[in-house]
């Protein structure tokens, strides 16, 4: 189950896996920096979504200023582009629509904006699970599969679960791609500003369950500018086998007559990424906040950039991570749970008996 071998590479093509070209095949090895999108939800507010209204309908509604958006990012230089589903799951949608047509419509946006990567978007279910919520593991695991089997019979590329601040759930979320998926996937978790989640999970122990469960690439979106985030960058490139994302928000919020705007310009979001890229993250986009402006400040930080170099001693983080399994934190009993499973069914099962509310 752990990814990686006793050589210190890197094995991340698990059976059955679909790459689409050997670009990505290179990004997923390290060898390549990948660009991404910027904030979805910024455009569609700039474009005048009304509060309350369920984003991922649009892609149904108003299929081309969808794709307007998604074009406006290719545009400024974007490789991969994310789909307008980051709610789109049974629980979010409450029937409004199905979760198949939305992702049906959402790639299909996203491709016909000419993106050379579709990224398809899996968000939180938005309930906490059991016992610190209603919503038993299980229950996430089904919600997350019936996104990824719908995913799998779409265009997309690759797979990008974000905005993670459980572990738990994230764990539900990978396994249940994997399973109904053989598509990569990209997971990235969101952190507080003291550097943890509001669940209190370091960013290395984050770094250390995705990397056990075998994630394609891991890292940070959301959660703060990206001054604030350079500690959380560093944290994972320590313990992370894969490539490490970055998806920072564009600063602190603000409200100013009624409008959230963001802190930073583009030029000084790109000068506070650039030290990530520099300490070895490799997959760059922008969260909330950033518009194509900022993905084209960044695009001209990465043009004719190789990857830093990385040490990977994969024994030693191997050995952390047993270390972190023995603390005896909510955390630790997860990570151990992931390291002892002998395959993801059994791991799955393990989850479901500990956190399915009897």
């Amino acid at each position: 189950m752990w990814p990686f071998n006793d050589s210190n590479s890197i094995r991340f093509i698990r059976e059955g896996l679909r790459v689409k070209d050997d670009d990505l095949a290179r990004v997923m090895a390290g060898e390549k920096t990948l660009l991404f999108d910027g904030a979805m939800g910024t455009m569609l507010q700039n474009n005048g979504l009304a509060a309350g209204e369920l984003p991922e309908l649009l892609c149904l509604q108003q299929p081309d200023a969808i794709t307007s958006i998604h074009r406006a990012y290719v545009e400024a230089g974007s490789e991969v582009v994310t789909t307008n589903t980051f709610g789109a799951n049974a629980r979010k949608l409450g029937g409004a629509a199905e979760v198949a047509d939305v992702f049906d419509a959402a790639v299909a946006c996203a491709r016909a904006a000419g993106a050379r990567y579709v990224a398809a978007d899996v968000g939180p279910t938005g309930a906490l699970i059991f016992p610190m919520g209603d919503l038993s593991f299980s229950e996430a695991y089904d919600l997350f599969a019936e996104q990824a089997r719908a995913i799998e019979k779409t265009d997309a590329d690759l797979v990008i679960i974000e905005t993670m601040a459980d572990v738990l759930e994230m764990t539900a979320a990978v396994l249940a791609i994997m399973d109904e998926c053989t598509l990569p996937v990209f997971a990235t978790m969101t952190f507080t500003a003291s550097g943890r989640t509001f669940l209190g999970t370091t960013p290395g122990d984050a770094a250390l369950v995705l990397a056990a469960l075998g994630v394609d690439a891991l890292g940070v979106n959301c959660s703060a500018g990206p001054e604030d985030l350079q500690p959380v960058v560093s944290a994972m490139v320590e313990v992370a086998p894969c490539p490490v994302i970055v998806q920072a928000n564009a600063g602190l919020p603000e409200v100013v007559d009624g409008e959230t705007r963001y802190s930073l310009t583009p030029e000084e979001y790109v000068r506070d990424v650039a030290p990530m890229i520099d300490a070895g993250a490799s997959i760059v986009g922008g969260c909330c906040g950033t518009n194509p402006d900022y993905i084209r400040e960044v695009a001209h930080l990465l043009d004719g950039h190789a990857p830093s170099p990385r040490a990977i001693d994969c024994a030693r983080i191997l050995e952390q991570a047993r270390e972190v399994a023995d603390a005896g934190s909510r955390d630790a009993d997860i990570l151990a749970e992931v390291l002892d499973a002998a395959d993801r069914a059994a791991l799955r099962q393990a989850l479901a008996d500990e956190y399915d509310e009897d």
